[in-house]
């Protein structure tokens, strides 16, 4: 277990891991100990926004550097993921296209206003949260972000790589075992993070919202590029994640 959570950990963020030998990654492996190293991607930038609130910080600037310090500690992985899927998929008329611009390190129209809102709504999500309480703004936060990255990996169990390179070919397929078992840990973990600071119908809608825009992502991806990227699967962890927001925050804030 401490060797997938070390794997997880460094396929998800860029956060210090220790010197132990870099193994190939192995996404059904990660994926069961995802949940506990999103907790640890999260942890302290949930920290960040409540302890900054409570010292009088305004909660919107709390957020904004709360924020801040989770691209830091994901490498800004899952912007990155998403202002290039956001080009590609929207930017490109063809399946061979719509590959090729995500493969390209630049970002157009498409990608930077997709960051853009990205970024916006979670500042605002979070502010409005930790004005109300701070202390259920990180935790709800928390579970969102937990939640997210496990939920996402369903587009890799889903639909096969769209190309043979890259992240997700190298990942290896994602079985439903794997699968499962990490998404009913980032269940448990969300239940007992979000539940009292949202109550069960925050989290309900949350989790409804969610899975609209799995279902939706993933037919998009079929249709659109007939398979899955690493940049597809992160675009689809910052969507889960802003839906998550999206039904905490009414009952928060």
């Amino acid at each position: 277990m401490r060797a997938d959570f070390i794997m997880a950990l460094r396929f998800f963020s860029r956060l210090p891991s220790g010197d132990s030998p870099h193994q190939k990654p192995d996404l059904n492996r990660i994926a069961m100990a995802l949940p506990l190293a999103s907790v640890a991607i999260g942890i302290g930038p949930a920290l960040l926004l409540v302890l900054g609130t409570m010292a009088g910080l305004p909660s919107y600037f709390a957020a904004a550097l709360a924020v801040g310090a989770m691209v830091l500690a994901g490498g800004a992985m899952a912007e990155d993921a998403l202002a290039d899927a956001a080009d590609g998929l929207f930017g490109g008329q063809s399946r061979e296209r719509r590959l090729e611009i995500m493969k390209d390190s630049r970002h157009g129209t498409y990608g930077v206003a997709a960051l853009c809102l990205f970024l916006v709504l979670r500042v605002t999500a979070l502010g409005a949260m930790a004005a109300a309480s701070p202390l259920a703004a990180g935790a709800a936060w928390l579970a969102a972000s937990v939640i997210a990255r496990s939920g996402a990996l369903w587009l890799s169990m889903a639909l096969p790589p769209a190309r043979s390179d890259g992240a997700a070919a190298a990942a290896g397929a994602l079985g439903k075992t794997g699968f499962g078992v990490g998404a009913v840990f980032a269940l448990v973990l969300g239940f007992v993070l979000a539940g009292p600071a949202a109550s069960l119908a925050g989290l309900a809608l949350g989790l409804a919202l969610s899975g609209a825009v799995i279902g939706l992502w993933t037919a998009l991806c079929g249709k659109l590029v007939g398979g899955q990227t690493g940049d597809l699967t992160g675009a689809l962890g910052a969507l889960v994640e802003t839906a998550m927001l999206a039904g905490l925050v009414a009952f928060v804030a």
